[in-house]
């Protein structure tokens, strides 16, 4: 049976979890509150797609922990990530570092797959800045910013993807556009080094920082770029729930306005790898429901394409 030839439908979901605080914002409830409401969001919207990709950002190590604990929670009674350096009897893993030090501090932007359907063939860490080999901070940003990349083999059909998950600066209006080059220049290299005739589906997730009319969003749907903004792909009669990404806790003297700064990218254009019918649905989750609670200070967008 030649499994290459199906369609294979993934999900990708993207949601800035905002950091565990220890100085919450007004109407910002403390991580042990948010945590159970954003691994039951999660849990929910990927079950019935174990194809599912799962992209955070603003994750602390002991986040991080908590989320793969809640997911696997259901499948298994092992111990926890804290305590293993692999999970054979797990099912959701994850790749991705601290943004601080490559290791554990600091900020993840981490991708979660579950092990048992994607092999990870390749991973690594760039960090966006003049020296991207390395931890450090570059141009005019405010902190220290990453991208994790992770190239994933389907276990019983074979293709594969490539998938990247970043957090832009908030602050950098000139690392936000540098760190938009130098990611496609990233995406173009490795397309390149694959040839023609190995090409594979890319997909770009994140926290952008940047609106549709600023630097790096712009630069992502230029003719420089290789990448589309998936939303486009879906009528606006087809796409679900709301169209800002960003809300902040409802406080004014501290959170911006509404913005959408959160996307989902894909590529390459205008190749048979990804057809004009790929992209299947667009939607953006509410991040607050009838307790009050604010899951983030972001809402998470949720992507299904075919391959």
């Amino acid at each position: 049976m030649r499994y290459s030839s199906f369609i294979l439908p993934i999900r990708f979901l993207t949601h800035n979890i905002r950091y565990a605080t220890t100085a919450p914002f007004k109407g910002e409830e403390p991580w042990p509150v948010r945590a159970p409401r954003l691994v039951s969001e999660l849990r929910f919207n990927t079950h019935s797609n174990p194809e599912a990709f799962i992209c955070m950002q603003e994750v602390l190590h002991n986040q991080l922990v908590n989320v793969l604990t809640g997911l696997n929670a259901e499948s298994t009674n092992c111990t926890t990530p804290e305590t293993q350096a692999t999970y054979p009897s797990q099912d959701w893993t994850y790749i991705g570092v601290g943004r601080d030090d490559g290791k554990r501090a600091g900020e993840y932007s981490p991708i979660l797959y579950r092990s048992s359907v994607w092999q990870l063939t390749d991973s690594k860490t760039i960090w966006l800045s003049e020296t991207p080999d390395r931890p450090s901070k570059g141009w005019d940003a405010g902190s220290i910013r990453i991208l994790t990349v992770g190239r994933f083999c389907h276990q019983i059909t074979k293709k594969h993807v490539l998938v990247l998950n970043t957090h832009l600066d908030n602050a950098g209006t000139v690392a936000r556009l540098k760190s938009a080059e130098l990611i496609t220049s990233f995406v173009k290299k490795y397309l390149r080094k694959l040839g023609p005739k190995d090409e594979i589906p890319v997909f770009l997730t994140g926290d952008f920082n940047s609106e549709t009319d600023q630097e790096a969003y712009k630069y992502f749907t230029s003719n420089q770029s290789v990448l589309y903004d998936t939303r486009d792909k879906v009528p606006p009669e087809k796409r679900y729930g709301n169209n800002y990404t960003y809300t902040g806790f409802k406080d004014p003297e501290k959170d911006a306005p509404p913005a959408r700064i959160d996307f989902v990218f894909a590529g390459p254009l205008d190749n048979a790898v990804l057809p004009p019918d790929t992209v299947q649905s667009y939607g953006v989750l509410a991040n607050v429901f009838d307790d009050g609670v604010f899951i983030s200070d972001h809402r998470a967008v949720v992507v299904d394409v075919y391959i």
